[in-house]
């Protein structure tokens, strides 16, 4: 399990540094084609599954459906940051859990809400890609508004060879 954790960790952490970069209009600028979201949209939802994750954690029911969509964490660096630290904090606490105990979780994968079996160290893996995957919608919104990161990897999937990161 502290692998997973740590995995996640060292990703929302990617999201804090992104926050810490911007202003709010650039946090919040929805301008860029084709979807017209901004990169606090992308942030948001990404907290949003965690959101879920820990509000059905004690039952052992997770409802992936209800998302609270707190447009506050799309146009607030300083709220999103606290609540990303709090998530990080959550995160913390399980360490000592069993990642292979099952879960009920609900969600929707197109065809209408559907009732999959995890395992708490799946779920939170996904958790963890699904971070990633929507850091690199981020990534590809910075680069349209020209606004520079440092961080040469985010938005890459971890197993991408590090041969095809584009410097």
């Amino acid at each position: 399990m502290d692998s997973i954790i740590n995995a996640s960790l060292k990703t929302l952490n990617k999201s804090i540094s992104i926050l810490e970069a911007l202003s709010n209009e650039q946090l919040s600028d929805n301008s860029i084609s084709p979807y017209y979201s901004s990169v606090g949209c992308h942030l948001r939802h990404v907290m949003d599954f965690y959101n879920c994750l820990f509000n059905g954690l004690d039952d052992k029911v997770i409802d992936l459906t209800k998302r609270e969509r707190n447009e506050l964490f799309e146009c607030h660096s300083e709220i999103a940051i606290r609540h990303i630290q709090s998530i990080k904090e959550r995160l913390l606490q399980l360490k000592n859990m069993d990642d292979g105990s099952l879960i009920t979780v609900y969600d929707n994968l197109g065809l209408g809400k559907i009732t999959i079996s995890y395992t708490l160290g799946a779920l939170l893996s996904q958790a963890n890609s699904h971070a990633i995957h929507h850091y690199a919608i981020v990534s590809y919104i910075l680069d349209r508004l020209e606004i520079k990161i440092e961080d040469k990897e985010f938005g890459i999937n971890p197993s991408t060879p590090k041969n095809k990161i584009l410097n």
